[in-house]
């Protein structure tokens, strides 16, 4: 097998950014096509970057987070932290949660807030790089495999677990898209 060249492995990483970016949005638009409506609120994990929820959650009302003092976020704070003196408990019907926990440096805290600001039987719809260059904002700390988002989400019912393979690497998914329910 002939060594990749530093050329090869930056067109891969190319060709998965524009995978990744394009099921987030396809995502998205799935999500909001199913769970899109008037009377539910929606929490948009830092969107500042991306186009987010909005666009695609019409109907109900989109508030968002992100830990960016300077992003015009409705609340501003660390997902990894209890908010509850800023966001009351079982508050919110979905979150929306892409290319996010990866840059979180507790996952498993930041899995706990998601749930406590959740209403019972509330959804989160989640996305996470695998097979993706170390990435911004900084700090990138984690890759996550089906098994370590079972692990993270545990304390959540798994509706949907996707990922999209790589045609490169066997076993190195590209992406993955989770909906998860808080139990009622």
């Amino acid at each position: 097998m002939k060594p990749r060249t530093e050329k090869k492995i930056a067109q891969i990483d190319i060709d998965n950014l524009s995978i990744i970016r394009n099921n987030v949005l396809e995502f998205t638009k799935s999500c909001a096509s199913k769970y899109d409506d008037e009377n539910k609120i929606l929490l948009d994990i830092a969107p500042q970057i991306h186009q987010g929820a909005k666009p695609f959650f019409i109907k109900s009302i989109v508030e968002t987070l992100d830990i960016d003092a300077s992003s015009s976020a409705t609340y501003i704070a660390d997902l990894c932290n209890d908010n509850s003196d800023i966001i009351p408990n079982n508050y919110f019907d979905y979150v929306l949660c892409t290319e996010v926990l990866e840059h979180t440096l507790q996952p498993f805290n930041a899995a706990n807030e998601i749930f406590r600001v959740l209403k019972p039987e509330g959804m989160v719809f989640l996305t996470v790089p695998f097979n993706l260059r170390i990435h911004g904002p900084l700090p990138d700390c984690w890759r996550f495999t089906e098994h370590g988002l079972r692990a993270i989400f545990d304390k959540f019912k798994i509706i949907n677990l996707s990922q999209i393979e790589s045609e490169n690497r066997f076993l190195m998914p590209i992406h993955y898209t989770m909906i998860a329910q808080k139990p009622l």
